[in-house]
């Protein structure tokens, strides 16, 4: 047999070479390939820190809306004699709710999402919390925080609806019973991964669905079962806001602090310090000073002629919760025309519960909040569309079925809220009554239920 003993071609052999020298070469890339990659690993499950300190703040900020800008805002309409109980109830319901929000109710709101409904418990007591929140460059935690402040806001909104009547002890476990079986499966369905956001593509910014309309809804309820003040129940009149309000200076003030807290919750809900958070942060704002302006117009035009403080600051409120569901979606030419029309509807609204129902909501919660908020999450589905200036709709989403979207979840959260409310209140009417006795409130909650009095002599 012959052999061939000629030379390999140099090309060949310069071949062999080079992939001998890469077999020897592909141990000593593997560590270094595996640490590129568990470096970029960690940079992806990093926080963003101008972000975090964004919402960190945009969470101290929110709080002053509750506390003290809602207490503030209805203490001054009510009489003098129970101002100090607004201050308890709310006070004494946001501490409870916060406790039950870092416990159980975040889990619930935002857990794992497993059937569309509740989320699993795996962060109750929040532990297994991320590195960074799904979908977002801030920390879990932090978003955790900047959700609870969202939980605290309908409880200190349900008090206006029942000042000057409600029971202590009643108004506070009511209020942690409700968080836990009204707010946080909605919150749920709409933010946390839920039926309403995934399967109808139901939108809402900064909690027109999930604070308003559960709040507005389930004061309706509330005042329903508790009944009129005596006063009204007495003569047979229809119930109207208190003929003598304690202090229209801290209704001003509170609504100012109201505004500012709602301002930080808008920009917050942007998630990221960015042009998002500014442009939701403006269109809060504008449609907050035009629905002021338009309730001051009105009130001249309504047979008063003369704009009232107390007015300017309702009708601030009223923008607020009109562009809650959109303030982060429209352009501002969506966010006047939403406050130009938050002020007429809130005040016919709130004359047709009081004249027309008879129902005594006290500083008119549902009107306020409830018609506000609902109208604004059915407007949400015209003002997205970009003709309109707004940020366009989801992928697969059109007006048509935004509009279903908007207005089942609507009905949806609307027909929870006011069921599962009057199974909390009268379940928690069993063990403590939810009214006073007539003779404390006829005399004023303040000593009667606590002791103490806005002025002191001495």
């Amino acid at each position: 047999m012959m052999i061939d003993s000629s030379p390999m071609p140099p090309s060949l052999a310069r071949l062999r070479r080079l992939l001998a020298l890469g077999a020897l070469a592909i141990p000593a890339l593997i560590p270094t390939l595996a640490q590129a990659q568990s470096a970029q690993d960690a940079l992806a499950d990093a926080a963003d820190s101008g972000d975090t300190a964004w919402m960190l703040a945009a969470s101290l900020l929110a709080l002053l809306l509750v506390l003290p800008g809602l207490a503030l805002f209805h203490a001054g309409r009510v009489r003098a004699a129970s101002m100090v109980s607004v201050f308890a109830q709310t006070g004494a319901a946001v501490a409870l709710v916060s406790l039950l929000w870092v416990v159980v109710g975040y889990t619930l709101a935002f857990g794992s999402v497993t059937s569309g409904w509740l989320g699993s418990g795996n962060a109750w007591m929040l532990i297994d919390l991320g590195n960074v929140r799904d979908g977002t460059l801030v920390p879990e935690s932090a978003y955790a925080l900047f959700e609870m402040v969202f939980a605290l806001l309908p409880p200190a909104l349900m008090v206006g609806a029942w000042v000057e009547r409600a029971r202590f002890g009643w108004v506070v476990g009511f209020c942690g019973l409700w968080s836990l079986i009204v707010y946080a499966p909605v919150a749920h369905w709409v933010w946390g991964g839920g039926w309403l956001a995934t399967r109808l593509g139901t939108v809402d910014y900064a909690g027109g669905l999930v604070v308003h309309v559960t709040s507005g809804v389930s004061a309706l309820v509330v005042a329903l079962l508790m009944g009129r003040r005596e006063r009204f129940a007495a003569t047979g009149a229809a119930p109207v806001p208190s003929p003598a309000p304690g202090s229209p200076v801290l209704t001003v003030a509170g609504a100012g602090l109201a505004w500012a807290g709602s301002l930080a919750l808008a920009g917050g809900s942007a998630l990221s310090a960015g042009d998002d958070a500014a442009m939701a942060l403006i269109n809060t704002h504008i449609c907050a000073a035009a629905a002021a302006l338009v309730w001051l117009l009105l009130e001249r035009l309504n047979g008063h002629h003369r704009p009232s403080a107390t007015g300017f600051a309702q009708g601030a409120v009223a923008g607020l919760a009109m562009i809650a569901p959109v303030a982060g979606y429209v352009g501002v030419g969506s966010a006047i025309l939403l406050g130009l029309i938050a002020a007429p509807l809130v005040r016919g609204g709130a004359a047709v519960v009081r004249q027309s129902l008879h129902i005594d909501d006290s500083l008119d919660v549902f009107a306020r909040h409830g018609l506000a908020g609902a109208a604004g999450t059915v407007l949400a589905a015209l003002a997205l569309s970009p003709r309109l200036g707004g940020t366009g709709y989801a992928q697969g989403m059109d007006l048509a079925h935004q509009v279903v979207g908007q207005v089942v979840a609507l009905g949806a959260v609307a027909a929870w809220s006011a069921i599962a409310t009057a199974i909390a209140a009268l379940m928690v009417s069993m063990a403590l009554p939810m009214r006073v006795t007539r003779e404390a409130e006829m005399a004023g909650l303040d000593e009667g239920s606590h002791g103490e009095s806005v002025f002191k002599a001495g």
